[in-house]
Formats: structure tokens, C-alpha cells, sequence
């Protein structure tokens, strides 16, 4: 890892952006043991964590010892200003820009964390592009924003029933069954589970990531 990727996880711990570091971190290693699951939690007792996941399985899941929670809220698409550093999940549309599945709004202590584009799991064929909005602009059909990341520029357009969402504080009191979850872990070869990190939906919030 380069010092200044290493800066970077300081900056995002010492500001409690767990869910960032969690959701970007396929930006610093290509782990092929990584799984993210995502549910809603059907029950919490220690560190066993079971969620019923988006494809109708229950996952256990392991947490390791010192494990954190951070929280997930709504935002509204009017929050994104030029030179914010967002998070989008985003699809092709055949002809013009892709379209945004959902957008998150970094804290400004995150900038720069996992900038790129990469593929994305979210939905077949999805992509994910971290980068800065260098312009923001709205249509009769939504938004369009401009992302610049790693001297290229990608253009995307969110319509208006886009979820856009903000990170927030949360605690182990959050995690409540039937709440939205997405967990960045480990996944060994005898099918186990183990994560550091849970990002939970607050307010009845499905993070969409």
C-alpha cells in the first residue's frame, strides 16, 4: 500500500468514515476473497450477525474483534455542489451518458478515497466512478454531473427517483432487525464470513450501494 493510500484510511478513521473505506476499498486491493453482502439484518447476537440478503439466503457473518458501525442517511440531489467528492453507481444507456442507480455524497475529509472507475457489483454491467463534480446542472429529466477523476471525465445523469445518500454517525443500537445493511468482509474457503465494518441504513434507509 502507498503512504499516501495509508494517509488516506487515517484521514477516513479519524473521521469516522468506516462505510467509505469499507465501500471503496476494492479501490486499494484486488482481493478475490472480498464479498459485500447486502440485506436486511434478521438478528445481531454478539459478534454473529445474520442477514437476510437481497438474494433470499441468510448470511452469518463474523465480526472481528473492535468492529464499528457507521450510518447511511437520504440526501437530496440538489446536496451535490461542484467540488464535491461523490461516489456513483452508474449503468450504460446505449446512446448518451450513463445513468446514475444511485449516488454517495463523500464527508470533504474523504476526498480522494478509492478515485477511479471501476466495475461494480450493484447490477450487472455497473460501474462505480468515485471522482470530484467539476459541474452540476439541472434538465427537465433530472441532473447531469460532471465527474473528473484521474485527468479523465465521465458524464452521468440522475434521474429524479435516484436514491442519493450521505454518511452519518451511527451505533451498535442501530442495528436492528429489518435494517438495511451492506458489509464488506472476508470470505474464506469453508463458506464463513468475517467483517471489521457494518454499514447500516438509518431512518428506514436501504443503502443502495
Amino acid at each position: 500500500m502507498s503512504r499516501k493510500s495509508h494517509s488516506r484510511i487515517l484521514t477516513a478513521i479519524a473521521a469516522g468514515g468506516l462505510v467509505a473505506l469499507a465501500l471503496s476499498q476494492t479501490a486499494e486491493a484486488q482481493d478475490g476473497n472480498r464479498i459485500r453482502v447486502r440485506g436486511a439484518i434478521e438478528s445481531l447476537s454478539g459478534d454473529q450477525l445474520v442477514v437476510k440478503t437481497r438474494e433470499g439466503s441468510d448470511a452469518t457473518i463474523t465480526l472481528k474483534a473492535g468492529w464499528k458501525v457507521g450510518g447511511i442517511k437520504k440526501a437530496l440531489v440538489e446536496d451535490i455542489k461542484p467540488g464535491d467528492f461523490v461516489g456513483v453507481a452508474s449503468l450504460p444507456k446505449g446512446t448518451g451518458p450513463d445513468g446514475a442507480i444511485e449516488v454517495l455524497i463523500f464527508p470533504a475529509s474523504m476526498k480522494g478515497t478509492g478515485e477511479g472507475n471501476r466495475p461494480w457489483d450493484a447490477q450487472p454491467d455497473s460501474q462505480m466512478t468515485n471522482a470530484t463534480v467539476s459541474n452540476a446542472v439541472k434538465s427537465v429529466n433530472g441532473h447531469t454531473i460532471t465527474l473528473t477523476y484521474q485527468g479523465k471525465e465521465k458524464t452521468i445523469t440522475i434521474a429524479d427517483a435516484t436514491p442519493i445518500v450521505t454518511l452519518a454517525p451511527a451505533t451498535k443500537d442501530d442495528l436492528k432487525s429489518g435494517a438495511g445493511v451492506i458489509v464488506t468482509g472476508e470470505k474464506a474457503a469453508d463458506g464463513s464470513i468475517t467483517a471489521s465494518q457494518v454499514a447500516v441504513g438509518l431512518d428506514g434507509i436501504v443503502p443502495p450501494m
